[in-house]
């Protein structure tokens, strides 16, 4: 059965940074795309007014992305407001009164975690909550114990099926383009398995620290803000089994299978690096452990996958900022010209920022008399800026019932399970020179698998 849309759109948090920087861009963007015509209430304790709220919109479009006039009068006119301490529950009882006939409203919580309960709770209370769907962001916990108790309490108040967790990085176009490419091309999947492919390594570069984000960043590392999450969910997106069925939950059904069979990390498996001056970035402690770069080896214990190593690293101040995965065929037992070919030869790289490429290694035979070849790379590129923005994207499929894009309560504690042996720094980290590639160690972590391929973007690709 078809999911009905929710009736109206609610974010609490309205007057927050995430507001400012992306509900607002998003929601204009689905009544121009998609002729989104639901009213639009906005919850903060703030002291404000509808006006204020208006005006903040205004200046949030203004500067991302652009006004589009006639997107934006439509905005406007469907936007609410109600201005209140979400502790208190006649806060509550105003927005059930602003909501007037909705049946079905979609609560998007654009407040911290700590509130979630809370919040969840006053909705209940006041009839909010009936037949709602509630879009929460990440962090899903700290940890596996958090996670667990973080979805008994949504769970408490909402059915999983109306609970979204949303990662951005799950909407965008690349990401979901892996998919598509495996599954679409009939020439890959009987040979994406141990039988045909020697490693898998994605790496996720960036060439800028963690600017003016050193407080929050002191809290997390690179482990907790992108690998435990994005970079997992791109080896579910790699590993995945074809999905069975055309159900929203086919496809989270074979991610979850796979990443319960992710064996979880041990301390011989990571490698953690943090670039020279990252304790002088304010909100950083003078010696704080906490790592601005990391490498994990995977290893997935299933037929398809036994024996093929993953390598995963991520990092800040990196030579360049690219996110891409590489993964590297195995050669024929016996070269048919007698040359000595190197194991990256055959590959297919999939590159999913700055821009979206998938390149096919292949050797070509040189000019003349004697069998010689050299690699090349078949490459098909594509821009992303046609692209639909990612919370555009995701809240479209939130109001729709579409959950596909978002993580299920399984998945979050699979991904937990596998980095829960290495949280709170239990191993040592490495300081490394700004503009490399991170330590010297993450070479005898990937050993004979190796070596690392480093993204390697052109003048074109770099602007």
């Amino acid at each position: 059965m078809t999911p009905i849309r929710s009736d109206a759109f609610v974010f609490l948090g309205a007057t927050g940074d995430l507001a400012y920087k992306q509900i607002f861009p998003a929601l204009q963007g689905l009544i121009r795309d998609e002729g989104f015509n639901l009213p639009i209430i906005g919850v903060a304790k703030a002291g404000w007014t509808l006006d204020q709220l208006k005006a903040r919109a205004k200046d949030s479009l203004e500067h991302h992305g652009g006004i589009d006039q006639p997107a934006f009068d439509t905005l406007m006119s469907l936007l609410h407001y109600v201005d209140g301490d979400y502790a208190d529950c006649t806060t509550f009882d105003r927005l059930r009164i602003e909501l007037g006939h909705a049946e079905r409203p979609l609560h998007y919580l654009a407040i911290p975690p700590s509130l979630f309960s809370l919040v969840a709770e006053n909705l209940a209370k006041t009839g909010c909550a009936n037949n709602a769907r509630v879009v929460v962001e990440k962090p899903f916990g700290r940890d596996l114990a958090s996670a667990k108790e973080l979805g008994r309490t949504l769970q408490k108040y909402f059915p999983e099926e109306n609970i979204f967790r949303i990662d951005h990085y799950l909407g965008k176009e690349p990401v979901q383009n892996i998919l598509y490419t495996r599954f679409a091309n009939p020439i890959f999947e009987p040979i994406w398995n141990r039988e045909h492919i020697r490693c898998i390594q994605i790496t996720m570069a960036e060439d800028f620290g963690v600017q003016d984000r050193g407080k929050f960043y002191d809290e997390v590392g690179a482990l907790l803000d992108v690998v435990q999450n994005h970079m997992l969910q791109v080896v579910a997106n790699l590993t995945m089994d074809p999905p069975t069925g055309e159900e929203h939950d086919a496809m989270r059904d074979r991610k979850s299978e796979v990443l319960r069979c992710v064996r979880p990390l041990r301390v011989e498996d990571v490698v953690r690096g943090q670039y020279d001056g990252y304790r002088k970035v304010p909100g950083v402690a003078p010696g704080s452990p906490v790592e601005t770069f990391v490498a994990v080896k995977l290893e997935i214990e299933s037929w398809r996958w036994a024996g093929v190593p993953i390598y995963v690293r991520a990092g800040k101040l990196m030579p360049v900022t690219c996110t891409e995965a590489f993964v590297e065929f195995k050669r024929p037992p016996r070269e048919t010209f007698g040359e000595l070919v190197p194991n990256p030869s055959a590959h297919m790289r999939i590159r999913l920022n700055p821009d979206m490429t998938i390149g096919l290694g292949v050797r070509v035979k040189t000019p003349g008399e004697r069998m010689v070849g050299r690699d090349v790379e078949l490459e098909m590129h594509r821009g992303g800026t046609d692209d639909m923005p990612p919370y555009e994207r995701l809240l479209g499929d939130a109001s729709r019932g579409n959950s596909e894009q978002f993580a299920r309560q399984d998945l979050i504690e699979a991904q937990w399970r596998i980095v829960e042996p290495i949280l709170n720094n239990v191993t040592p980290f490495y300081p490394y020179a700004p503009g490399t590639w991170g330590p010297e160690e993450t070479h005898q972590l990937i050993g004979n698998d190796g070596p690392w391929i480093d993204p390697v973007l052109t003048e074109e690709k770099k602007s």
